[in-house]
């Protein structure tokens, strides 16, 4: 499949592997740490350097973990929760030097002129979940094929060869090693043959990094394999209250037992399609559009070299100089 004329980037999935894959040697002139700045933007320079989208939007977490989710299931990403804060679902886990660096990934990309768009209660799978579904829906005719990027398998789900969506899945901490997942990744490393598929299967394996854990006892080859044979988690959960005799008495003891978690966990897998996310523009500037700023940013942080990468990549002229 080609690559897409949007891209969409899990913008947080990135700057954490920019910052684990970085070493925090990499510092500005007052010694604060910018690796994962600087991993970030030389991912982005690369990224439109090999992939030229005309889109290109930065996703961010409205909310890292949204109330919707937890009322749900209460262990979503709780092992994450740095600090109970009332009225909340708490505080994330961070690297104490990954958090000064954040407002500066968002002061570069404004400068940029990269759209970071994100929405209140939501992360940032639910806004890309959100703006595929947006591209999808638009006439054929003008319809953008669609390139996510992320380091997460959760958004595995929105892969559709048909609607031109696919993941560009960075399997390493950089982007020099970067999956091309479509139908066929899927089919051969997963045993589905959809993204619809893969959210069915991980319902049902549970992802205990994120706190979800699925039905004891299924895993990942036994959830593909009752997924090809039911079609989907439905077809599944029909045959276990119909007593198929394709599932064995032990699959089928497990699948009732986890019944509670199986009416509430698709909720909770599946990526929003309809998170609140206003009108904004996604094209992906020629130039900086603020080139002075972006100067001034670039050298107070001492990120002229990956700046100048990612303006290069942007075909604008470069305004960086020393």
């Amino acid at each position: 499949m080609p690559s897409g004329d949007l891209m969409l980037l899990d913008t947080a999935s990135l700057y954490f592997r920019a910052f684990f894959g970085v070493p925090d040697s990499v510092r500005a002139p007052d010694g604060t740490p910018v690796n994962a700045v600087r991993g970030l933007l030389d991912m982005i320079a690369r990224l439109v350097d090999d992939h030229r989208p005309g889109r290109l939007v930065a996703c961010w977490d409205g909310d890292w973990r949204p109330e919707f989710r937890v009322a749900a299931i209460p262990s979503y990403k709780a092992q994450r929760v740095a600090q109970e804060v009332p009225g909340t679902t708490g505080i994330e886990v961070v690297p104490e030097t990954l958090t000064p660096q954040i407002p500066v990934i968002i002061e570069v990309l404004a400068a940029l002129g990269i759209a970071r768009v994100g929405a209140p209660g939501y992360e940032a799978d639910d806004v890309i979940g959100t703006l595929v579904a947006r591209e999808v829906a638009r006439p054929e005719a003008v319809r953008a094929g669609v390139d996510v990027v992320t380091g997460d398998r959760d958004l595995f789900q929105l892969v559709d060869d048909d609607a031109g969506v696919q993941v560009l899945y960075t399997v390493s901490r950089g982007i020099k090693d970067i999956a091309v997942v479509d139908d066929a990744w899927l089919a051969e490393r997963y045993a589905v043959t959809s993204g619809a598929g893969y959210a069915d299967l991980a319902v049902l394996r549970g992802d205990p990094s994120d706190g979800l854990p699925g039905v004891p006892g299924i895993g990942e080859k036994t959830a593909a394999a009752l997924i090809h044979r039911y079609g989907d988690l439905a077809g599944v959960l029909a045959a276990r209250d119909a007593g198929d005799p394709g599932l064995t008495a032990t699959q089928r003891r497990r699948l009732q037992e986890a019944a509670a978690y199986l009416e509430v966990a698709p909720m909770v897998v599946r990526v929003a399609s309809d998170a609140p996310v206003g009108e904004f523009d996604d094209r992906l500037p020629a130039t900086p559009v603020d080139p002075e700023g972006l100067v001034e940013l670039a050298q107070r942080w001492g990120l002229a070299s990956s700046v100048r990468r990612v303006v290069d990549a942007m075909s604008g002229v470069d305004t960086l100089s020393g």
